[in-house]
């Protein structure tokens, strides 16, 4: 068996940073690590700068990107932000989003990504007919992450209605499998392989009907899949919810057996006192996504409060206005610091743990996520000299990273133990940025 060492000049073998670590890669998971080595031995990368398990991004959608600086232009809310989205989506095919995804995939690689979760549900073509291959969109994305070298978690989503009872909207006809029992069996044709899990997603209690939730629920619960659901994002979904069926969307959910331990629930922004308890005693997760949130004017969540009651938090770049986990997990804190007046709700290790092993868990990869022996390779190296991150002790690397340091220092990224970023350079695909502007200003054109 080959082995492939790789010398930290610092590492961060939680809760602690240490210099001079030496680990030892087999069969694509670490089988040594040693640390007090001062110099990187002969046949060792060096990895110079602070390393760290592989970030997680536990909620993509990978079309977004493409509206990253048109949806800043002007003011509106998250509904009309929705009409440009549907716009874009309109126009992706299997061979653009591809295009698309791959750009996307190699940014956050970039970023030290090395594991995504891929809420998909654009799955048919304009007017809603099903591509010859039904999954051709989710192929696309699962090609798109093996080119860009990051694992991919594709949570197949089920988007059934435009509201409570009501069709799906024009826009909507490609997202729709017209009920749960079709878009359980399309997605079961989905097949896992190296690199790649598969899961669930319901879009929302108002996507898809109250009676149809467990079909969903039931679909990841027989495959011991991972289970999203878009949660309280919006006040608007809460009422609507309270209308029609007299409750909030988190007790609708727990009515019909959606929370639990592979649930994970996404923004959890506006929820009640018994929401909270419903979710942190089931153990389901949340799914934090600060820099979307308050791009979209969504509103800050509990976060605190849902991870006291037993919510294991996770963070995601959701519609990418930025890809920066750091700027996600500092972004947590600072918004917590700002409503209640009060600095330090979670150190650095906390911050990075929901960044990294926590999302890997939320998303199926639960062995991976941590720099120790038998865990999967992935790992991402910081750049500990750079204008942002140039001054503070090594042993202070965590807060660095959190509190300093941006997707841009990240230098190295390894996935399986390969090299995927090398020197701030992409491997498979070097000039990222013009795979993105070519893909992008193909949708406009």
């Amino acid at each position: 068996m080959q082995v492939t060492s790789y010398w930290l000049e610092h590492a961060w073998l939680d809760p602690e940073v240490e210099p001079g670590v030496l680990v030892e890669v087999a069969d694509g998971r670490i089988s040594a690590v040693r640390k007090g080595v001062e110099a990187p031995p002969p046949g060792a990368e060096a990895l110079r700068g602070l390393t760290l398990p592989g970030l997680a991004n536990a909620h993509s959608h990978a079309f977004h990107r493409a509206l990253r600086g048109t949806v800043q232009v002007g003011s509106g809310t998250f509904w009309t932000w929705r009409e440009v989205m549907y716009t874009i989506a309109s126009r992706l095919t299997p061979e653009s989003y591809y295009a698309l995804a791959r750009g996307v995939y190699a940014e956050m690689a970039l970023a030290g990504i090395t594991a995504v979760g891929e809420f998909h549900y654009l799955h048919h073509a304009p007017g809603g007919t099903p591509y010859d291959d039904p999954n051709a969109m989710g192929e696309a994305l699962i090609s798109a992450a093996q080119e860009a070298g990051i694992r991919i978690t594709l949570l197949d989503t089920a988007y059934l209605s435009s509201g409570f009872g009501e069709a799906p909207s024009t826009h909507q006809l490609r997202f729709s499998d017209g009920n749960a029992e079709a878009w359980a069996e399309r997605a079961a044709l989905l097949k896992p392989r190296d690199g790649v899990r598969l899961g669930a997603a319901i879009h929302s209690v108002r996507a898809v009907p109250a009676d149809q939730l467990g079909t969903v629920a039931e679909w990841a619960r027989e495959r011991g899949a991972p289970l999203h659901v878009h949660l309280s994002e919006q006040v608007a979904e809460n009422e609507a919810c309270l209308a029609a069926h007299g409750c909030t969307p988190t007790r609708l959910l727990a009515d019909h057996g959606v929370l639990g331990e592979r649930t994970t629930g996404v923004h959890n922004t506006h929820l009640t006192d018994e929401d909270i308890a419903l979710i942190g005693s089931s153990a389901t997760g949340t799914c934090m996504c600060p820099t979307t949130e308050r791009d979209l004017a969504d509103g800050i969540g509990p976060a605190v409060e849902l991870e006291r009651a037993g919510s294991p938090l996770s963070l995601g770049s959701d519609s990418h206005a930025v890809i920066d986990l750091f700027e996600e997990a500092r972004a947590m804190e600072l918004n917590e610091r700002l409503r209640t007046r009060t600095r330090g709700h979670w150190t650095a290790a906390q911050l990075l743990r929901a960044a990294s092993p926590f999302g890997h868990a939320a998303l199926g990869w639960s062995d991976a996520g941590r720099l120790e022996v038998g865990a999967r390779a992935d790992f991402a190296t910081v750049a500990l000299d750079s204008v942002r991150t140039a001054g503070p002790v090594a042993r202070l690397g965590a807060e660095t990273a959190v509190y300093a340091a941006s997707s841009a220092d990240v230098r190295h990224t390894v996935v399986a133990g390969r090299p995927v970023v090398r020197d701030g350079v992409h491997l498979a695909i070097p000039d990222a940025a013009t795979a993105l502007t070519e893909a992008i200003a193909s949708l406009r054109e």
